[in-house]
């Protein structure tokens, strides 16, 4: 998998950081969710055990294209 850069709100550029794939998907690079409470309501919601969860700001969203 082919990772471009899209951008990052830190001003260290190390974390949380947007990437596009060369597969049409995104990587999100952010805070793991360890709060036991945060990851029951995901993993009742379906969260399988292979994957995981990350918490971003708002404003990182900003860098992903629109209309994608």
């Amino acid at each position: 998998m082919r990772l471009t850069f899209l951008g990052t709100t830190s001003n260290s550029g190390s974390c949380p950081n947007l990437y596009a794939t060369d597969r049409g998907t995104y990587v999100v690079q952010g805070w793991k969710v360890t709060d036991p409470e945060a990851l029951a309501a995901l993993h009742e919601r379906g969260l399988p055990d292979h994957e995981t969860a990350v918490e971003i700001p708002a404003a990182l969203l900003g860098f992903a294209p629109q209309g994608s």
